[in-house]
């Protein structure tokens, strides 16, 4: 894919982010490092970004409680962005090895500008003078994911899995014409391979079917990275760094058309589900104008981001307003939930941590008759409680127990793409 950058370096401009399993181990970054040397000598300009090795951000996470379990969210960024730092040096030093140059940068070296949120920064612009400047002296660029910087030059990090939103801003800041995100797995599967025996490999997924499955539950790639690579029209390779395999390619459905000819558009894509939410619920809210107002403002000043919100009309101009957010949030969630009762006219707030969902993603869900009949019968079928239910033109997720969400992943699979989803009419 020509770009102005390729044009201008006289070759194609490839950005690959590698996992932290992918560099888990010198031997690992051994074999990223002849891969990437491999591609340098296609003839491409490849730009290297890498997450921390391994459970590296884990064991900073755990090393910060033995020392405070409230720490501020600027030292965890200081704490944190070491590791993807050390893997760069790693990754660089081991493509000088195979006789290539290269440089690593951290993230504010790449340009890599962002807000202020601590520990969820937002990128605000990649300025990618710098990489191509290099670039166009040969080297391969080795990047530190998951990070960046501030105007007041303040280290801040993307959340978890941000190593995929910095390979594909960086992507889109010196205009490369491929991203691919390189992993343990080789692709994006109809659902998760560790809990259906046989899922089946998709070759391709639209931007917004992707961002639905990230948002629900699939590990393979960070939401935010889609919403970017939509944004621009970046093609995003999902495959595996182990081997050479054919992945999954996330694009427009009119990209797919041109680059992958005929093909069937489903109508479900994939199934996705979460085990890691809390259930809130605020009991006996009153029926006012603005109380879902005062409610969420509440919240999103906390800098709590909600998964899924459902109003059930209760009794007596009342209502009860349940929603979701990630276990990992609800501490903070905890610590003003009985201010929230109040503010509203509560009665109270019940908290439920045994739930999970499971999500149907697809462009047809809401398109084709017999989609959630299918579903829930499936579910039904299992045994398996609907504690809530969910829609939207893309989705249809259900709140279960959280014991029984593998179960549903697996009967949902069974009747949705082992006994075969109704398909549209090939596309000509």
């Amino acid at each position: 894919m020509k770009t102005a950058a390729s044009e201008s370096l006289g070759r194609p401009v490839l950005v690959q982010k590698y996992g932290g399993s992918s560099v888990a181990t010198a031997e690992h970054i051994k074999n990223v490092a002849r891969r990437v040397v491999a591609r340098h000598r296609e003839g491409k300009a490849v730009v290297v970004v890498v997450s921390a090795m391994g459970k590296t951000t884990d064991s900073l996470i755990n090393l910060s409680r033995e020392i405070t379990f409230h720490p501020e969210r600027r030292e965890m960024d200081m704490l944190l962005h070491a590791g993807e730092i050390i893997s760069t040096a790693l990754v660089a030093m081991a493509v000088a090895a195979e006789g290539v140059p290269s440089v690593s940068f951290t993230g504010q070296q790449a340009g890599m500008l962002t807000d202020a949120s601590h520990t969820q920064a937002r990128i605000l612009a990649v300025d990618g003078a710098r990489v191509t400047e290099e670039l166009r002296s040969g080297k391969v660029v080795v990047i530190a994911g998951f990070q960046g910087v501030t105007e007041q030059l303040e280290v801040t990090t993307l959340g978890r899995g941000g190593s995929d939103t910095s390979a594909v801003a960086i992507a889109v800041g010196i205009g490369a014409g491929e991203c691919e995100i390189l992993t343990d797995v080789d692709g994006d599967y109809t659902a998760d391979p560790r809990v259906v025996e046989k899922p089946l490999k998709m070759p391709w997924c639209s931007y917004d079917e992707m961002l639905e499955l990230a948002i629900l539950g699939a590990k393979v790639l960070h939401s935010r990275s889609v919403e970017i690579a939509r944004r621009f029209d970046v093609p995003i390779l999902v495959a595996t760094s182990f081997r050479d395999a054919p992945g999954t390619v996330i694009c427009s459905p009119e990209r797919a058309r041109k680059e992958f000819g005929a093909m069937e558009e489903v109508s479900v894509r994939g199934i996705a589900h979460q085990k890691n939410v809390t259930k809130v619920s605020l009991v006996g809210v009153p029926d006012q104008p603005g109380t879902a107002a005062k409610i969420f403002a509440g919240i999103g000043k906390h800098e709590v981001n909600i998964n899924l919100i459902v109003q059930a009309e209760h009794h007596g101009g009342k209502n009860d307003i349940s929603f979701l957010v990630e276990s990992s949030a609800f501490l903070r969630v905890s610590r003003f939930l009985d201010e929230l009762v109040a503010l509203v006219g509560g009665e109270r707030a019940v908290v439920d941590e045994n739930v999970a969902t499971v999500s149907l993603v697809g462009e047809g869900v809401q398109r084709e008759p017999g989609i959630a009949a299918r579903m829930f019968t499936a579910l039904a079928r299992e045994g398996i409680n609907i504690d809530l239910i969910s829609t939207s033109n893309l989705m249809i997720t259900c709140v279960i127990p959280k014991d029984r969400a593998e179960d549903a992943v697996r009967a949902l699979h069974r009747e949705l793409f082992e006994k075969g989803v109704v398909q549209e009419p090939r596309l000509d």
